[in-house]
């Protein structure tokens, strides 16, 4: 017998079809994918360098868990006569490097401790302005929103559970701290938070750059919520409709576009001029 003529012997009782029979079909029915659950929030949140480390340890409403430290960070943290209110665990920077990641900047100092809760809209301070973000997604973007709103004394900011970064990590190293000092309003349906501040006195005022009017020239009123959008696709249709104004802010020079916290900053400022105005 020839090599040709030989059938290898892992080939004699394969079947013709492995696809075919009732068997097989039901098999491919059970493995069906299970319906995608919707995103649920971070048991614990990580909170990472300096302002945001010793902002959350100085604020009393921030339940700490751990608190990890190097020696140089134990030290000053000492110096300053900064309490830590948990035992810290001293450890080589290297080891919070592992944790985070190489390129995070922790100065020595990485604490897990639980979220903060979040307020009833209805029940936020019916003086001053409030800062509302239709889905912004970028956690830089989110956090330094948040450290302009603590620098103008924002009473919140509104944002949605979905479609918008978690309260951790990145967005809490990038707000310096300001995590602690301005509320965060978790909504399910932003026109409908929306409606509710429209009905509690707010004047709610959508920034767009195709606004029929110049913020400059509004005639702004306190409670006041600014409105902004993702960058790029702006605000969305409904948060359109449902603001009581749609503002531009005109710009003198050849960019007429800002990254969205740059334009929240200047928003905040022209917001709080033309208040204090009236």
């Amino acid at each position: 017998m020839s090599d040709r003529d030989h059938k290898p012997r892992f080939q004699k009782d394969r079947p013709k079809d492995r696809t075919s029979g009732p068997k097989r079909w039901e098999r491919k029915v059970g493995r069906a994918k299970p319906e995608p659950r919707a995103r649920e929030p971070l048991d614990l949140v990580i909170l990472y360098g300096w302002h945001t480390v010793t902002a959350a340890l100085a604020n009393p409403r921030r339940k700490i868990r751990k608190l990890f430290l190097t020696e140089n960070a134990a030290h000053r943290l000492a110096e300053e006569k900064i309490e830590t209110r948990v035992t810290p665990e001293i450890v080589r920077p290297q080891v919070i490097d592992q944790r985070l990641g190489p390129d995070a900047v922790h100065q020595g100092l990485l604490a897990e401790a639980d979220h903060l809760d979040s307020p009833d809209i209805r029940k936020l301070p019916r003086d001053g302005v409030v800062l509302v973000l239709d889905q912004i997604t970028d956690p830089h973007n989110v956090g330094a929103i948040l450290r302009s709103a603590a620098a103008f004394a924002v009473k919140a900011v509104v944002t949605t559970a979905r479609h918008s970064p978690e309260a951790t990590g990145v967005l809490a190293k990038s707000a310096s701290g300001a995590l602690e000092m301005v509320p965060l309003v978790l909504v399910q349906n932003l026109a409908r938070a929306l409606n509710e501040l429209n009905d509690e006195g707010f004047m709610t005022v959508g920034l767009d750059s195709e606004g029929a009017e110049n913020l400059a020239s509004v005639e702004l009123q306190s409670p006041l919520a600014l409105v902004l959008g993702a960058e790029g696709k702006g605000l969305r249709q409904l948060t359109r409709e449902t603001c009581s104004v749609v503002a531009r802010m005109d710009m003198p020079g050849e960019i007429k576009s800002l990254n969205v916290s740059n334009a929240a900053a200047l928003a905040l400022y022209i917001g709080n001029t033309r208040l204090k105005l009236m």
